[in-house]
């Protein structure tokens, strides 16, 4: 009779380790090169817009309300909203990034953890389907988009 190694103790242990070690690298890590984190957070950040600007034109009545359309997009949006940040990491500055990320990386972390907090409250405003919640929460999400293309967009 012969024992699962993921069930003895030290099979455990090996495999949290394996994927602490996995999961904990720098992220850098995951790209070969500079560009490809760029291209990697631009995509991220474009295919956010395009599901943000369909909530958008529903806000602004160019788009008749479907409540299901709107939750979708909005779980989409939340989703996405977690991926461009592990594309920041030390020795990929370029693209439509200024300097700024990598010498304040503090006000950055904040501004991006604001946003994602913002997408999180548009999402559930989303899901419980009151028009008027969501234009609130469209508004405050998209103030916390601006400040950042404000501080740390290239124009």
């Amino acid at each position: 009779m012969s024992t699962n190694p993921i069930r003895t103790s030290t099979g455990l242990r090996m495999l949290a380790a394996s994927i602490i070690l996995i999961t904990a690298s720098p992220a850098f890590a995951q790209f070969q090169k500079a560009e490809d984190a760029i291209k990697y957070r631009q995509s991220a950040f474009s295919v956010m817009g395009t599901h943000f600007g369909r909530i958008g034109a529903v806000v602004k009545g160019e788009v008749p309300y479907n409540k299901d359309d709107v939750a979708k997009n909005a779980a989409i949006i939340a989703t996405l909203s977690t991926l461009p940040w592990q594309a920041f990491g030390a020795g990929t500055e370029g693209g439509k990034a200024q300097p700024a990320i990598w010498t304040e990386a503090a006000k950055f972390k904040a501004g991006s953890e604001k946003m994602q907090t913002a997408i999180t409250e548009l999402n559930q405003a989303a899901q419980s389907g009151n028009l008027d919640n969501i234009k609130k929460a469209f508004s405050a999400a998209g103030q916390t988009c601006k400040a950042c293309h404000d501080d740390f967009r290239k124009k």
